[in-house]
């Protein structure tokens, strides 16, 4: 392998890692801590819609475990603790954004949406860094398309754990 090719691979995989960790920390703390600290993002409020605008399982202990998960990520990553941080907070905008239009649906927390479940928190972030982060538009749909096959992988396997309440 050459060294550019080492360095894309090392990229890539500290974006997924970053994202990863912004996504897993919040079904762990969920499961750690119950109902603790889990005051919801919406504070319970409903769009002119009548339903939830996020939902109660959009936590702010979630949005913090996430964004402090992605900075201590990023510190071992070139992107850095700030970085790290701000990748996972865009991250969580994405999934905040993808359970709204949940909501719009008519959808509950957690039912699974395949093409929204996933994407959004993958994409926001990675669109986001793209240029900083020297990757082309086919690299990004190739990080979207392989954190979601992940999460979709790994979403059953955390329902056995009994991390999360349901598979996506």
């Amino acid at each position: 392998m050459t060294s550019g090719f080492q360095e894309l691979l090392s990229r890539d995989a500290a974006l997924l890692a970053v994202l990863g960790a912004a996504n897993f920390l919040p079904i762990l703390g969920r499961a750690l801590l119950g109902e603790r600290l889990g005051a919801p993002v919406d504070l319970g409020r409903r769009f002119r819609d009548g339903r939830p605008v996020f939902g109660d399982h959009k936590t702010w202990r979630g949005l913090a475990l996430a964004v402090a998960g992605g900075a201590a990520v990023g510190g071992l990553t070139p992107f850095g603790r700030g970085g790290g941080a701000l990748l996972a907070a865009l991250s969580m905008a994405g999934d905040l954004a993808a359970s709204f239009a949940k909501r719009r649906m008519g959808l509950e927390g957690g039912h699974p949406v395949p093409l929204l479940d996933h994407t959004l928190e993958s994409l926001v972030p990675l669109l986001f860094v793209r240029r900083g982060a020297g990757l082309g538009w086919i690299e990004t749909a190739v990080l979207v398309g392989a954190f979601a096959g992940a999460a979709r992988l790994f979403s059953p396997v955390l329902h056995r754990l009994r991390l999360r309440r349901r598979p996506a």
